[in-house]
C-alpha cells in the first residue's frame, strides 16, 4: 500500500499539523507523529481528556482514533478529493489514568470510494486501551 498524495512524508506531516490549528484535535492535545495512507501514528494526553473518575474518557479514545484514521484516508484519497468518516466503532479494553496514549491507525482496505482502518490505542506501558475501526467515504471535493 502506498500513498497516493504527492510530496514527501515530511510535507504530509507538516500539512497535517498545520490543519489542526483551532480544531478539536488541538484542544485535546493530539500530536501527529507519523503520516501515510497506510499508517498514521499520534499521541494524546490523558490529563484534560478524562471522565469524572479521572480515567481517560472513552469518547476521547474515539476522537483520537477517528482523527488518525481520517488523516490516513485523506492521504489515500489524494489531491482534489476528501475523506469523510461514515462509521466508527470502538472496544475499550482497559483504563488509562495518566501520561500519554499512543494511537496507530493501520489500513485494512484502501479502495477507490472507501478506506477502512483499525486503530489501536495503547497506554505508556504499551498495553491496549482501545481498539477502533473506522470507515471513510472518499469523494471528489465540490467545486468552489
Amino acid at each position: 500500500m502506498t500513498d497516493t498524495y504527492t510530496g514527501t512524508p515530511e510535507d504530509h506531516l507538516d500539512e497535517v499539523r498545520r490543519s489542526t490549528a483551532g480544531t478539536l484535535i488541538e484542544r485535546m492535545g493530539i500530536e501527529i507523529l507519523e503520516v501515510g495512507a497506510a499508517r498514521v501514528v499520534g499521541t494524546m494526553p490523558v490529563q484534560g481528556n478524562t471522565q469524572p473518575y479521572g480515567l481517560l474518557h472513552g469518547g476521547a479514545s474515539v476522537v483520537l482514533a477517528e482523527t488518525l484514521g481520517s488523516f490516513a484516508a485523506m492521504l489515500h484519497a489524494g489531491p482534489g478529493r476528501r475523506a469523510l468518516g461514515i462509521e466508527v466503532g470502538a472496544t475499550h479494553h482497559r483504563a488509562a489514568a495518566d501520561g500519554l496514549v499512543r494511537g496507530t491507525a493501520t489500513a485494512l482496505h484502501l479502495g477507490r470510494t472507501t478506506a477502512s482502518y483499525e486503530i489501536v490505542v495503547e497506554d505508556s506501558a504499551s498495553r491496549r486501551v482501545c481498539t477502533a475501526r473506522l470507515t471513510c467515504l472518499l469523494m471528489d471535493e465540490r467545486p468552489a
